[in-house]
């Protein structure tokens, strides 16, 4: 009996750049996740379906089993904690930075200093680290308008050309973490479909390796 596998994947980026390596490992879908309405799509292997959620619902699908596998940006593992996953792979695409941005660094003796974000987890530890209390103030989009207006002191986000922090008069001041999507795996399938994920990873390695070999 074959066993079936899920891949957990989400729109736009990541998946875009997830499906060259998808193809190299045999596998296609055979719907498109920006016109379908399906949330599981099939491919061109019967025993294989992808499931389309949101970025950040990545790791929690797969740590929980409801899929075998999935791609997720090291910004939302940093965030999620990554227990309960593996992560065997960086696949070396949809990269960036999560960056402190703002007008101007923060003084030495900065007093709480408020910082705007969806990252919580990540900005407080960046911040505890270098000794500094912050209030965490969460957003979910446009962070670039809260200095604007008053509402923080500084922002953490994902930074790829920095355009749109330039065009708010803003800029990067430090970096946390360098990110990019990484292929995760649920322990369990890794131990009870040993044979066919570690065949999977392995073939995404070979198509990551390739492409990193075509762009030296």
């Amino acid at each position: 009996m074959t066993e079936h596998l899920t891949i957990a994947l989400s729109k736009g980026r990541i998946f875009k750049e997830t499906l060259p390596l998808l193809a190299h490992a045999g596998i296609v879908p055979t719907d498109d996740p920006e016109t379908s309405r399906k949330l599981i799509l099939d491919t061109n292997q019967e025993d294989v379906k992808l499931v389309i959620i949101r970025a950040t619902d990545v790791p929690t699908y797969v740590e929980y089993g409801a899929a075998d596998m999935g791609v997720a940006g090291k910004d939302v593992l940093l965030e999620h904690g990554g227990n309960g996953l593996y992560e065997p792979l960086d696949l070396q695409i949809a990269r960036c930075k999560l960056m402190v941005a703002g007008r101007e660094h923060w003084p030495e003796q900065a007093q709480r200093l408020r910082i705007a974000t969806k990252y919580v987890n990540s900005t407080r530890r960046y911040f505890a680290e270098q000794g500094l209390q912050v209030e965490i103030i969460k957003l979910y989009g446009s962070m670039e308008l809260a200095p604007l207006v008053g509402l923080s002191d500084l922002i953490v986000d994902v930074v790829d050309t920095g355009n749109t922090l330039k065009a708010n008069g803003l800029r990067p001041l430090e970096k946390i973490a360098d990110i990019s999507s990484r292929l995760v795996v649920n322990k369990a399938s890794m131990k009870r479909k040993h044979a066919r994920v570690k065949s999977f990873i392995d073939k995404v390695a070979d198509a990551v390796r390739k492409r990193q070999e075509e762009a030296a």
